[in-house]
């Protein structure tokens, strides 16, 4: 069975969660690591993602320590969607715009 492995970076500009995992997760950039088969017997090469992980550094009394966090891609998906959201919110939100201009 051929594998292949490939990563890429993601950044959340707000604290986030995954499901499955406690606790609130700091803004930042974090990388994401996807595993995939080849698949046998095509007359083409096509993979089949096997799993994802998101790599998570510790902070505070861990830091230095880095953690492989397993997670779906609808779940990723879904953080960032919501990570989106949450700044497109925060962006057009009346405490972000100034005050109007008093003309006489």
């Amino acid at each position: 069975m051929n594998m292949r492995s490939t990563r890429s970076t993601v950044t959340f500009s707000n604290p986030f969660t995954l499901s499955g995992y406690p606790g609130e997760l700091s803004a930042g950039d974090y990388e994401v690591l996807v595993e995939e088969e080849l698949l046998q017997g095509l007359s083409f090469e096509a993979y089949r993602r096997t799993a994802t992980y998101l790599t998570v550094r510790g902070r505070g009394n861990h830091a230095g320590r880095t953690e492989l966090r397993a997670i779906s891609e609808n779940d990723l998906i879904e953080a960032l969607s919501r990570d989106q959201a949450a700044t497109e919110t925060n962006y057009h939100s009346d405490a972000a715009l100034s005050p109007p201009e008093d003309r006489k």
